[in-house]
């Protein structure tokens, strides 16, 4: 993911799924890995826009869904954690859409697998 701070937006997936930051990560460039073969990586964009959803005019450039067990608990856990929640909501009694710090739209979809990890 293109964003201005790989570090600190690689804090903020790893707090919320408690994937483990890779080793060689650095202001430039940063991972995190999971035992399962699931890898994020961030790297940084000087000029980096934010995706503008829902308007178009930046694109979304990635979007991630996470099943989680409880969408009003995580979706506080993860407002807790620097995400934001744009609006409008398209089914909010389904899932949420949230941004990352870097405003990168994902969505929290509710079910009873567990892909968020609980604090």
């Amino acid at each position: 993911m293109d964003c201005p701070d790989p570090l600190a937006l690689a804090a903020f997936y790893q707090q919320a799924t408690g994937l483990e930051l890779h080793p060689k990560s650095d202001a430039d460039f940063a991972a995190l890995e999971g035992a399962n073969g699931l890898s994020l990586a961030f790297q940084r964009v000087d000029d980096h826009r934010p995706p503008s959803w829902p308007d178009p005019a930046v694109p979304q450039q990635l979007h991630c869904c996470f099943r989680v067990a409880d969408l009003d608990e995580t979706e506080k856990r993860l407002l807790g954690l620097g995400a934001g929640k744009p609006a409008p909501q398209p089914n909010e009694t389904r899932w949420r859409v949230l941004t990352d710090p870097a405003g990168h739209p994902f969505c929290i979809v509710g079910g009873l697998a567990t892909a968020v990890a609980a604090s």
